[in-house]
């Protein structure tokens, strides 16, 4: 998975994914510090692959991982070009999803682009950004199907799907907002749309607004706006995160509750992920390896195995699945295949958050 982090010049974009990934990526008090986008890749917590490396003390301990993509700071007209902004557009293109940072603090000595802070306009100021851009594209793909359904009139529901989606962006609302059935989203992805693309809000707070959300009028603005959007927003402070990226575990422990919270930002940011994109993770166990694999909720087992090598679903026979609970309680695989808990799926089965597969197959 990829997430892509944008945001206004000054924000806190960088600062944060710097804290997410420890990538050092360059942060100053000026416009297009960043101009390369800055990658790094964070491992997933995940508190079931910790037991189970105490039950099988594995030579390897791999988590699932999140590719964090640190895009430049956007400004008005890049869908012009202004500000190299086409290069910042086509690197968004290649994320799965948008971590948008947006500034909901005040704080005099940061430079704020537009002078002031305003966080619906900031947010505005991206998303028309990329509206437009999508204007432009989903202009040509409506003429070159319009020409092609002269001679294909079973193309005619895909010119109405195109021409409804242009009559929202030209509203100045995101293709997200829309709802599409599966057909509409198949023809969608066609067009590689940028405001289709699944959202977080990243509200960058002050440490004095954490517990005290309700009396910052900036983020409960950005709150409202996602609503209209059905997107999701996770409050952060950027310079919190900085400082809990420099703790080992338990001193992250101690200073998460010493300010009264018991997930660091990263945390609850990785979960808003998963949730947003249907996302789950099974997991593989023993003694060279325990694993936590990504997957999309509803991947059924052939496809599952597929994620590990093409071979094991090219040649797949069946799936041997135990829970996590159900392992745990038993504590051994030979315990829970005793009490009849260790169960054999074919192809058909959908693979569940949680379950440990061992893969049988053929080639």
């Amino acid at each position: 998975m990829k997430l892509g982090i944008v945001g206004l010049p000054n924000v806190g974009k960088s600062t944060l994914f710097n804290a997410l990934t420890n990538a050092g990526a360059q942060s100053a008090n000026y416009p297009f510090c960043t101009i390369e986008p800055n990658v790094g890749v964070v491992a997933v917590p995940d508190s079931r692959l910790d037991v189970l490396a105490k039950m099988y003390n594995p030579e390897l301990y791999t988590p699932a991982v999140i590719e964090f993509v640190d895009i430049a700071g956007l400004v008005k007209g890049a869908s012009k070009g202004e500000g190299l902004g086409n290069k910042f557009l086509s690197h968004i293109r290649e994320v799965d999803a948008i971590v948008h940072v947006v500034r909901c603090f005040e704080n005099n000595d940061i430079i704020h682009v537009d002078g002031n802070i305003n966080p619906l306009r900031d947010l505005e100021t991206i998303n028309l950004e990329l509206i437009f851009s999508d204007m432009e594209i989903l202009e040509r793909r409506i003429d070159n199907v319009k020409k092609a359904m002269k001679g294909d009139k079973t193309l005619a529901p895909k010119v109405e799907l195109y021409e409804r989606v242009m009559k929202t962006l030209e509203e100045g609302k995101s293709a997200r907002s829309l709802d599409f059935n599966e057909e509409e989203s198949a023809w969608i992805s066609e067009v590689a749309l940028l405001s289709i693309k699944p959202v977080i809000y990243a509200a960058n707070i002050s440490e004095s607004d954490i517990g005290n959300l309700d009396k910052n009028s900036f983020y409960q603005s950005v709150l409202e706006f996602a609503k209209s959007e059905k997107s999701e927003v996770i409050p952060v402070c950027a310079e919190i995160e900085a400082e809990i990226a420099e703790l080992d575990d338990e001193e992250k422990e101690m200073f998460l509750s010493d300010l009264g919270i018991t997930e660091s930002g990263l945390d609850r940011l990785i979960k808003a992920s998963y949730s947003l994109l249907g996302l789950i993770s099974y997991l593989t166990a023993g003694p060279k390896e325990v694993r936590a694999w990504t997957i999309t909720k509803g991947t059924k087992a052939p496809g599952a195995a597929g994620k590990i090598h093409s071979d094991f679903e090219r040649g797949f026979i069946r799936a041997e699945i135990v829970s996590f609970d159900d392992l745990v309680a038993c504590g051994s695989m030979n315990a829970a295949k005793e009490k009849g808990l260790v169960r054999s799926e074919g192809k058909e089965y959908v693979i569940n958050d949680g379950d440990i597969v061992l893969f049988r197959f053929n080639v």
